[in-house]
């Protein structure tokens, strides 16, 4: 298994944060690596989220769990189970919303394909700088 994590405090409620996490039109409006997203964020519904940290490629996910205002996952592979991204979003409540993203690479071809994704550190914690400047400022 390999994987990748950023975190942020944000001063602000995590229903506050839950808004401007599953607004993925707005994503690429608040400075969070995502150059678009379509589809809904919703309950099993299907996701395309082209990244700037993989210019040119789309990545298309599930929305497999949701759980507002706590925890948001998304999930992707490859056909017959031969490898599986979940990427989880979870926030609690810490005098303000503790935000964690963590994304998570198993299954039979993990090394291969890790290898092909790009090192995804630097746009996590982009993502999680965007997500706290916009649900505390609005922009």
């Amino acid at each position: 298994m390999r994987y990748c994590e950023a975190s942020s405090m944000i001063a602000s409620s995590p229903e506050a944060v839950w808004a401007v996490l599953t607004d993925g039109a707005a994503w690429p409006s608040r400075d969070s690596g995502a150059d678009r997203v379509d589809g809904q964020i919703s309950p099993g519904e299907k996701v395309t989220i082209r990244s700037q940290a993989a210019p040119g490629r789309a990545f298309l996910v599930k929305v497999t769990h949701f759980d507002p205002p706590i925890r948001l996952r998304f999930s992707g592979g490859m056909p017959l189970g031969l490898f599986r991204g979940v990427r989880t979003l979870e926030m609690s409540s810490d005098g303000g919303t503790a935000f964690r993203v963590r994304e998570e690479y198993t299954r039979p071809l993990v090394g291969l394909v890790r290898r092909s994704i790009p090192d995804l550190g630097r746009s996590f914690d982009r993502f999680a700088q965007g997500l706290k400047r916009r649900a505390e400022t609005g922009r």
